[in-house]
């Protein structure tokens, strides 16, 4: 794709941190952006943020952790916003408890959420990109995904998990011009860390911010088409917190 196409991209958990940052940062870079979350009302704030910028924006309103439904109503947004060339899976939850304490339904929450609900939107994108020949996908994982971490097992698993979901779509994608990313942050300092799931005490200003993020998944879905990053490491300079 030259650089002078427009670019449209869909990003999900967009109402906040991440999701919020990337979407400002590709709308400075003209990408129009379709934004997904379960928050309405912070969405549309997003959506305007990035209209002012000067792209398209729209909020869709998508409860991605009733994963049955995902699937169509991913594949239903580009009738209403156009082609999505960019696909970023950024939505998930933390969960902190000990394996032997995590009951099956917290467990199975964590897996829906940070794994099935990214498989089900790429199944809703994945075929208007191959019809196309080109594409990107970019799945936000962790650092937890490489490492484990007493006390966030569901968690963990959840991202390596996604991060084997990448390495595999990569290689059986490749063939259809479609690049896989798997983006792997230490840290961030976002609402994360204030849901009730999440019970732990981190230095928060030591950690990386959304912003810091968001330019690191515009860099990757900005290299020319023929080129890709296919799995990028992200931690703060102080270490993995």
């Amino acid at each position: 794709m030259s650089f002078d196409q427009k670019r449209r991209a869909l990003i999900t958990g967009a109402s906040s941190g991440i999701g919020k940052a990337t979407a400002l940062a590709f709308a400075k870079a003209g990408i129009d952006v379709a934004l997904v979350s379960r928050s309405q009302d912070k969405l549309e704030r997003v959506a305007a943020a990035a209209k002012e910028i000067g792209v398209e924006a729209k909020a869709f309103t998508v409860d991605l952790s009733c994963v049955s439904q995902v699937q169509a109503k991913i594949q239903a947004i580009p009738h209403e916003f156009g082609d999505i060339d960019i696909l970023v899976n950024n939505a998930g939850m933390g969960y902190t408890a000990n394996l032997s304490e995590t009951p099956l339904e917290d467990w199975q929450q964590v897996i829906n959420l940070n794994l099935t609900s990214v498989f089900a939107c790429i199944m809703g994108t994945l075929p208007g990109m191959r019809q196309r020949g080109q594409g990107t996908i970019i799945n936000i994982a962790s650092i937890a995904a490489k490492q484990a971490f007493a006390g966030w097992g569901a968690y963990c698993v959840s991202k390596a998990g996604l991060l084997a979901l990448s390495q595999t779509l990569a290689i059986e994608e490749r063939s259809h011009g479609i690049r896989v990313i798997a983006i792997c942050p230490g840290s961030v300092n976002t609402e994360i860390w204030d849901t009730e799931t999440v019970h732990v005490n981190f230095d928060r200003s030591k950690m990386l911010i959304p912003e810091i993020v968001a330019q690191t998944i515009l860099h990757t879905a900005l290299l020319p088409q023929q080129a890709v990053i296919e799995e990028l490491t992200l931690i703060s300079n102080a270490g993995v917190i």
